[in-house]
C-alpha cells in the first residue's frame, strides 16, 4: 500500500472522529449552559478536519489519473469508506471520554477566555492527569436505558440519508471519471451537487431540529434523558449511513456519468 493512500485512509479517519464527536458537544453545551462557547471552541478542532479535506480530494483524483483499473479504485474507495465507519465506532465509543475532556475544556476557556492558555494546560502535568482520569468506555447500563421508542425516527432517517450522501459524494465522482475519462473533469466537478444535496437536506431537516431540542433542554422543555437518546439516534444513522455508502458508490457513480453526458 502506497503511501498515498495510507495518508487517505489517515484523514478520512480523524475527519469521521471529529464529525462524530460533534454531535455530544451539544450535549456539553447543554450542560455547561454554554452553547455559543461550545460551539466555538468545537470549531477549532474541526480546522483540523477541513484541511484533511483539502488534501484528500486531489490524491483521490490523482488515483483515477495514474491508475487505469476500476477494480482497484473500487477496493481503495471501499476501504475508505470502512475506515470512515471503523472511525465513526471507535469515535462512538470515546464519546464519555470526550465529554469529560471538552467539558474541561469548555469550562477553562470560559475563565482564562485564552487558547494559548487552553492548549498549555492540556500539555501541562495536571491537564494530562486530568485526561488520563478522564478515560472512560460506555457501559452496558447506558445502552440498556435508552428508550428507543423515544428515537426521532424522521430526524434519523434524515441523518442516515445526508450521511451517505456526503461519503458518497466525495467518491462517486471520482470513480465516475474512470468510467468516462473524456467527461472526467466533469464528473470531478458534479460532487458538490451531491454534497450540496446533503448539504441542504442537514440545513434544512436536521440541524434547526437540533438546535430547537437543544433550547428545549435548557429551558426545561425537554429533558436531558431524551435528548441524549437523540443524540444516539444521531450516531447511530452515522454509523449505519457511512457503511451504506459501499452500497451506492457504484450506482451513484453510473448516476454521475449519466448527468456528465447530458451537461
Amino acid at each position: 500500500m502506497s503511501i498515498q493512500i495510507i495518508i487517505i485512509l489517515i484523514s478520512n479517519f480523524i475527519i469521521a472522529i471529529i464529525g462524530t464527536l460533534a454531535y455530544s458537544t451539544r450535549l456539553v453545551g447543554v450542560r455547561t449552559g454554554k452553547i455559543a462557547l461550545t460551539f466555538a471552541i468545537f470549531n477549532i478542532l474541526s480546522l483540523v478536519s477541513r484541511v484533511a479535506v483539502t488534501f484528500q480530494t486531489p490524491m483521490l483524483t490523482k488515483l483515477v489519473e495514474y491508475r487505469s483499473s476500476g477494480d482497484y479504485l473500487i477496493t481503495i474507495f471501499n476501504l475508505i469508506i470502512i475506515v470512515s465507519g471503523i472511525a465513526t465506532v471507535f469515535a462512538a465509543l470515546l464519546i464519555p471520554t470526550f465529554h469529560k475532556v471538552f467539558y474541561k475544556c469548555v469550562l477553562c476557556f470560559s475563565v482564562d477566555k485564552s487558547i494559548s492558555k487552553l492548549v498549555l494546560y492540556g500539555f501541562s502535568k495536571a491537564g494530562i492527569n486530568y485526561m488520563r482520569d478522564s478515560i472512560a468506555i460506555p457501559v452496558k447500563n447506558d445502552i440498556t436505558k435508552i428508550n428507543f421508542k423515544k428515537i426521532p425516527k424522521r430526524l434519523t432517517l434524515y441523518n442516515l440519508i445526508s450521511v451517505s450522501l456526503i461519503m458518497t459524494g466525495s467518491l462517486a465522482p471520482i470513480y465516475a471519471g474512470s468510467l468516462e475519462p473524456e467527461l472526467r473533469a466533469t464528473c470531478i466537478t458534479l460532487s458538490s451537487i451531491i454534497n450540496g444535496l446533503a448539504v441542504i437536506l442537514m440545513s434544512i431537516f436536521i440541524d434547526p431540529q437540533l438546535s430547537i431540542m437543544t433550547d428545549d433542554v435548557i429551558d426545561n422543555k425537554c429533558s436531558e434523558e431524551d435528548f441524549c437518546v437523540c443524540i444516539f439516534a444521531m450516531i447511530g444513522s452515522k454509523i449505519i449511513g457511512t457503511f451504506a455508502a459501499i452500497m451506492l458508490l457504484i450506482p451513484f457513480s453510473y448516476v454521475v456519468v449519466y448527468i456528465a453526458r447530458l451537461i
